[in-house]
């Protein structure tokens, strides 16, 4: 006998046996169910007294029988029908109602968010025989709309509607809907989600940074979606409307993965990715993604697969594919409770030899530090807000060539040049990983080896993009960041970069202010002040010692 899925309890053998029967009807395809079928579902459902569903896939073939309660149905798990971005499912779902009531609210959003080429609701007499048929299925391109289409009361008898048609047509122009929109094929399509109690504006602002991330891992932003809440929902952080909202315009838009601004934890990441059959990742996991693009020294994929483990680990319970761009296929594709168990394990051992091999690295760079200082080389670290200018300062001031771009953390693994000062005073000087607001604590824990680098820096240049909006809060970030690694007492120069973007009269005020030094990174004339300002810093930590 076939599965029956949902509330069997109590259910007589005869009975079970009548449902599983249903797994024989087939349905023509211009139907959208046959009025036998109707008929049946209505009297098993009337002698059960519980809700009876059926899933029904394109080729008329009934996939799965459910059974609810008196007042609902639960749909199993559907992932064996994931459908591609675009598409719908290639599942309808048929299901009666003990009343006369037709489409509930909660059918509607499982319509959506599940992507069901159909919902329909059969109502039944007392005596068990069907009265009415209530359908509805996914609008495409209707932003102001209600997402769905409720279709006008159906007989029993007149149920031919052309149904495979219908969801072809409607397959079609979800299809011309997202024509416009070109994307590389071998990336990712993705919403952006923010669920602030903050203020609209910094909310807007944050979301502007995540897109900029987003951008970064080479991933194609196809749109953004903000509810401003007093509180967040403990389980889906989301309102459940806003997440009905999600699903229908990641269909209509072709997106494959969600991007949650704030920090997602298991649970959440677990009755979200139940609710839409989509990727879903955090802010943090798309900052651990980039890095681990980056990465290019052994110690930087050493730290980088540090951070994404520890992260990841009190996540691997989550039965779903929502970390699959991340795991490496730990945890991914719904494993069972063994194979989650294993993959717990192989994770904490991987996690001790990685800290055991970083410990080297602390090692070597503590003997590295005792030969340089023997050697009497004072160093100067430039620190910053990701993007700001620190590698094309570098270059500037060396007549180097380390990578510079203009994207979030396009320096990863740290470099390091000799500056000789007109007075024949000779540094080194240190390009470091970026910061950014709510740095994930994971990723400073693996990066304490990069960030000890800091430690034992003379003089520290905190390069500030003048040209950003929220250069001010960037300002705090990187502040607040070098206050939490004891950084604070560390003789700093405040360099106010990329000048040549706001006015001179500006400039001045904002260095006043902020008692720093103009430049323009990519411009060496402009960096003769900042140049003598470190060389009498230098020459003064000299004389006096550090």
């Amino acid at each position: 006998m076939k599965k029956i899925y949902g509330n069997i309890a109590g259910l007589k053998v005869s009975q079970m046996k009548r449902l599983g029967n249903f797994y024989r009807r087939r349905i023509p395809p211009q139907f959208l169910l046959t009025p036998e079928l109707a008929r049946d579902l209505c009297r098993q459902s009337r002698d059960i007294r519980r809700q009876i569903a059926v899933l029904v896939n394109r080729q008329g073939k009934i996939c799965s029988v459910v059974v609810g309660d008196p007042r609902k149905i639960v749909i199993p798990h559907t992932g064996e029908y994931r459908a591609a971005p675009g598409r719908l499912k290639g599942l309808r779902c048929i299901h009666t109602h003990l009343t006369d009531e037709a489409l509930t609210k909660d059918d509607l959003t499982d319509l959506a968010l599940l992507r069901l080429d159909m919902m329909a609701v059969i109502t039944s007499s007392a005596d068990g025989l069907p009265q009415k048929v209530h359908a509805a299925h996914i609008m495409p391109n209707r932003p102001q709309q209600k997402p769905y289409q409720i279709l006008p009361p159906i007989s029993p008898a007149r149920l031919d509607i052309d149904c495979l048609a219908l969801i072809q047509a409607l397959e079609n122009e979800l299809a011309r809907v997202r024509a416009g929109r070109p994307a590389d094929a071998h990336g990712e399509i993705a919403l952006l989600v923010s669920v602030s109690t903050a203020s609209r504006h910094k909310a807007e602002q944050s979301l502007v940074e995540l897109q900029q991330l987003a951008a970064s891992s080479g991933i194609q932003v196809v749109g953004t979606v903000m509810q401003h809440r007093n509180k967040a929902d403990p389980r889906l952080l989301i309102g459940h409307g806003k997440l009905q909202e999600l699903a229908i315009e990641a269909l209509q838009n072709a997106a494959t993965l969600i991007i949650f601004d704030q920090e997602l934890n298991a649970s959440q990441i677990r009755a979200i990715t139940d609710q839409i059959e989509l990727k879903v990742i955090d802010r943090t996991q798309l900052i651990l993604d980039i890095f681990s693009q980056r990465a290019q020294s052994r110690e930087g994929k050493l730290q980088v697969e540090l951070a994404q483990l520890k992260y990841m680990l009190p996540r691997l319970v989550a039965k779903n594919t929502a970390m699959s761009r991340l795991t490496g296929g730990i945890g991914g594709r719904g494993p069972g409770e063994t194979k989650l168990e294993i993959n717990r394990r192989r994770a904490r051992q991987r996690i001790d030899r990685l800290e055991n091999s970083l410990e080297m690295v602390r090692k070597h760079r503590r003997q590295q530090k005792a030969r340089q200082d023997r050697k009497g080389l004072p160093v100067i670290s430039i620190i910053g807000y990701t993007n700001a200018g620190k590698s094309t300062l570098l270059n500037s001031l060396t007549n180097s060539n380390v990578l510079a771009e203009k994207r979030l953390f396009a320096t990863l693994d740290p470099s390091s040049r000799r500056l000789r000062f007109p007075r024949d005073i000779e540094v080194l000087i240190t390009d470091t990983v970026g910061f950014i607001r709510d740095l994930p604590q994971d990723l400073m824990v693996a990066f304490r080896a990069t960030l000890e680098e800091l430690d034992r820096a003379h003089l520290l240049l905190h390069i500030i993009d003048v040209g950003n909006p929220q250069f001010e809060e960037q300002i705090q970030s990187v502040e607040k960041i070098l206050a939490d690694l004891n950084l604070g007492d560390t003789p700093t120069i405040r360099v106010l970069n990329k000048i040549d973007l706001i006015e001179p009269q500006l400039t001045a005020q904002l260095c006043r202010r902020l008692d720093a030094t103009p430049i323009s990174a990519r411009s060496r004339a402009t960096l003769r002040p900042l140049i003598k300002k470190m060389e009498t810093i230098i020459e003064e930590i000299g004389r006096h010692g550090p």
